[in-house]
């Protein structure tokens, strides 16, 4: 059986690998112009560092984003008990189970895929405040929550 807590610390260790990486890029970017704005100089290289600026620009919005993201996940108890669909629920329906906390790629953990989603996106909302044996619609797709972690 799979466990809240195992896929809580699965999307932890999965976003701090992806934040691990993207700081990474982001030092070889700023290495990069450094040593780029010692040797060069003219439209070639001013335009060589505005890429390399707009491009750690891209990744320091991408770095922001799995911050925030992480810190979301961070913020919830995955050892409570839920057992109304709210953030930090587990939600196993008749056809797939959903992890809400924010939204992150799909997993499987077990043979069991996981797909992460926020409380606030459209499935999200069509699921709050739903309690086990809840039915509800979603773009002409119905569920039937069986259980709720």
């Amino acid at each position: 059986m799979i466990t809240k807590p195992k896929i809580h610390s699965h999307y932890i260790q999965l976003l701090e690998e992806k934040i691990k990486k993207l700081r990474f890029q982001i030092n070889d970017l700023a290495e990069d112009a450094q040593n780029d704005a010692k040797g060069s100089a003219g439209d070639k290289h001013e335009t060589a560092l505005s890429m390399m600026h707009l491009e750690q620009e891209k990744l320091n919005q991408k770095l922001k984003e799995n911050l925030e993201q992480l810190a979301l996940l961070e913020s919830i108890d995955s050892s409570k008990q839920n057992t109304i669909v709210a953030l930090g629920s587990l939600i196993i329906t008749d056809k797939f189970t959903f992890y809400i906390s924010s939204a992150l790629p799909k997993i499987t953990i077990d043979n069991q895929e996981i797909i992460a989603l926020s409380l606030q996106s459209p499935l999200g909302l069509a699921m709050k405040g739903k309690t086990k044996k809840d039915s509800f619609s979603f773009n002409g797709i119905h569920y039937t929550i069986q259980e709720i972690y």
